[in-house]
């Protein structure tokens, strides 16, 4: 049987019974084991000696605490992340992740509705790891990030997405035409309906699933090879 694509509600269903007992996880776990499978998938298409210098775009949800977990995991293999995070999460466990890229002596771009600094960053980047929007986004895209994405897409810089492209609605895809296209794509848990049409290189990442969800909503889902925590899809 072929591996299920996740509408909105049942990915936001599933990430509901991963905290509870069904899986027992908190979201510090969740977070770290996703953020890990996003920086080895960066690890594995961008070698740090082409592509050394990678700007991690946050966005104020669980998706930029996936990113700023990614960046210490980036900092670790001999990386040079820069965050670029206009509006920080306010839930303390987004400090505390903030806190360990500042214990890395990560750059983070001071927050501001001002791209300059973004610009700036973007001419001295080599990749870009889009962790803005997550499954849960709805459009119209919003001020700082409305500015943000079109210079993101227009620098032609490599970009990696999590999970979602940000921009793309989770079931319907870039029907706006304001997403970005990334090259690289991390489904986390399963791929979403959304993004049955990316036609780049598509990881599978998030090694967290246990046996009793992956049945009880029939997921499918192929086998990790070894210990690695990303799996590359294949048509």
């Amino acid at each position: 049987m072929s591996m299920k694509y996740l509408t909105a509600k049942l990915a936001q269903q599933i990430d509901e019974e991963l905290m509870n007992q069904a899986g027992a996880f908190s979201i510090d776990q969740l977070m770290e084991l996703a953020g890990l499978a996003c920086a080895q998938a960066l690890a594995r298409v961008y070698d740090k000696e082409r592509y050394p210098n990678v700007l991690v775009c946050c966005g104020p949800g669980n998706q930029g605490g996936d990113g700023l977990v990614a960046a210490r995991h980036l900092g670790m293999f001999g990386y040079t992340p820069t965050i670029f995070m206009p509006k920080p999460g306010s839930k303390d466990i987004y400090q505390r992740l903030k806190s360990q890229c500042d214990n890395m002596k990560i750059k983070t771009i001071p927050p501001s509705n001002d791209t300059s600094a973004l610009r700036d960053a973007l001419s001295s980047s080599n990749v870009i790891l889009d962790a803005i929007f997550g499954f849960s986004f709805k459009g119209p895209i919003r001020s700082p990030f409305d500015s943000a994405l079109p210079l993101l897409s227009g620098s032609r810089l490599p970009i990696i997405s999590v999970d979602i492209p940000s921009g793309w609605d989770v079931e319907e895809g870039n029907v706006e035409g304001v997403g970005l296209q990334p090259d690289v794509l991390v489904s986390l848990t399963a791929p979403k309906l959304g993004v049955r049409s990316f036609n780049g290189r598509h990881f599978l990442g998030g090694r967290f699933i246990p046996k009793t969800l992956e049945e009880k909503f029939e997921l499918n889902l192929p086998e990790y090879p070894g210990s690695d925590q990303i799996l590359e899809l294949k048509e």
